[in-house]
């Protein structure tokens, strides 16, 4: 993965997701919104300006050489939903409730918004299939992660080991303290496993949503799998982090859409 600029927009891209693509994590940098939410917030749900988050939007896509009419977007709600993109969301048309989204149409742009939960990127280029996903501690232990693939398995025939995924930047397991509710679902959720995904610290048990993520591709039989390994939280300067700004900041955006 590596940091890219254009027209003051700054941004990652995956090394792995293959060619064909146009993908991207936005950094917070480049954008005009003040503090809080400096500077490229592309949430609209957080208390920053509207009109602001829609120049916002515009500036990433247009830098990326996509419209902001192309977009697909969703209300995401921690959960499992998939919504299967044919055609952008258009403004007046209400945001369907999910955290997958898939698509195989050249004229949608998938987007996603992020500020510690984990941004999966997916391509099968053997069928021209892309996905994005949306997955906190919630979603991990939901499987979010898993059922996507499984969704472009039975939606549009993919084979996982075509597969080839990204885990975005997000929360890391050095920061991401979790409570016993929490690591009671995690231990339901991966039974043995579990133990490799918790770590403790001081008194405190940690959870590594990078690892878990991993491993719910793996155990969907993805094998190309490329971890970014940015934590939100240590780098706030790049990214927006729920946890290390104490609910008052901004969402940064990942796309990802296929080449016209």
């Amino acid at each position: 993965m590596s940091f890219q600029s254009n027209a003051g927009i700054r941004y990652y891209q995956f090394e792995n997701l293959g060619d064909g693509l146009i993908q991207a994590v936005f950094t917070r940098q480049g954008g005009l919104s003040p503090d809080p939410w400096a500077a490229l917030n592309l949430g609209g749900t957080v208390g920053d300006d509207p009109e602001r988050v829609r120049v916002n939007r515009q500036h990433a896509l247009s830098a990326l050489g996509r419209e902001l009419g192309s977009v697909y977007d969703v209300w995401q709600v921690h959960g499992t939903q998939v919504a299967i993109a044919d055609a952008p969301r258009w403004p007046e048309t209400p945001h369907l409730r999910a955290d997958i989204i898939l698509t195989n149409r050249t004229g949608v742009t998938l987007m996603m918004r992020f500020a510690d939960c984990v941004p999966i990127l997916l391509h099968d280029p053997a069928h021209n299939v892309i996905g994005i996903a949306h997955a906190g501690w919630m979603g991990t232990v939901k499987g979010t992660t898993r059922i996507a693939v499984e969704a472009m398995q039975a939606r549009f025939g993919t084979n996982p080991e075509d597969i080839r995924a990204a885990i975005g930047p997000s929360i890391g397991p050095d920061h991401y303290q979790v409570g016993p509710e929490v690591v009671m679902q995690v231990r339901q959720a991966f039974g043995r496993a579990a133990s490799g995904l918790l770590g403790g610290r001081s008194g405190a048990t940690m959870l590594d949503l990078w690892a878990a993520n991993r491993l719910l591709l793996e155990q969907a039989g993805v094998r190309k799998i490329e971890l970014a390994g940015l934590c939100t939280a240590c780098h706030t300067e790049d990214w927006y982090s729920h946890r290390a700004e104490h609910g008052r900041t901004g969402r940064f955006g990942a796309i990802i859409a296929l080449n016209d």
